[in-house]
């Protein structure tokens, strides 16, 4: 099964070439000022892209997520998979989504750091295979351009307490897209698929993995 995972697009969705695959993962921010014509016209190029299975969560753009749900979910109610703090099980494959990051200014999803971020985590099923999260844990793919790491340090916590865990997708800290393979400490990859840059006009490109289905 082929992933294709997005994220931190901020509107410039229609800007990327997105490579052919069976599930879209778009892990938060497709909003920029967190308006309904913007997530109104990003329900309808979503939807119109052919990829059989689609996934999102939310971002700290996405305020109208957390300010009028019932509504915004109703936009992909019924051909794509909305989570938050939910889990998904696709062609054997157990996914779960959670939006929340480190407080940072006065966005959506967001909680101080410590005790508060540790109990959403903890809800996380221990049979997770993917897991999607807006932001990163602390440590990788978090680095910004001042060089400070601001992942979430509970959820890093929490990772390595997961045994089944394959995939950590995550966006958020634009500064550190890329792929971050299993090493000797990490049992599980993890891939920053930020599209939007700090600082610079470019995008980067979707990435795209394949994993094995009916685990």
């Amino acid at each position: 099964m082929r992933l294709v995972l997005i994220s931190d697009t901020h509107g410039r969705h229609r800007e990327l070439q997105l490579p052919e695959g069976d599930v879209l993962i778009h892990a938060g921010d497709f909003s920029s000022a967190g308006s309904w014509d913007e997530l109104l016209e990003f329900s309808d190029w979503f939807q119109a892209q052919p990829h059989r299975h689609k996934i999102l969560i939310a971002g700290n753009h996405d305020l109208l997520f957390e300010d009028f749900p019932e509504d915004a979910r109703a936009l992909f109610k019924g051909w794509a998979h909305y989570l938050q703090d939910s889990a998904l099980t696709l062609e054997g494959l157990k996914i779960h989504g959670s939006p929340w990051t480190p407080r940072f200014f006065d966005y959506a999803f967001m909680l101080p750091r410590g005790r508060a971020l540790a109990e959403r985590w903890a809800k996380i099923p221990a049979d997770t295979q993917l897991l999607i999260t807006h932001g990163p844990a602390q440590g990788l793919g978090d680095r910004t351009f001042t060089g400070e790491n601001a992942g979430c340090e509970a959820l890093a916590e929490q990772l390595p307490r997961l045994p089944d865990l394959q995939l950590h997708v995550f966006g958020h800290i634009h500064e550190g897209y890329g792929y971050y393979p299993p090493s000797a400490r990490r049992r599980y990859a993890s891939v920053n698929v930020s599209n939007c840059r700090w600082g610079d006009p470019g995008l980067n490109e979707p990435i795209w993995l394949d994993v094995p289905v009916n685990l």
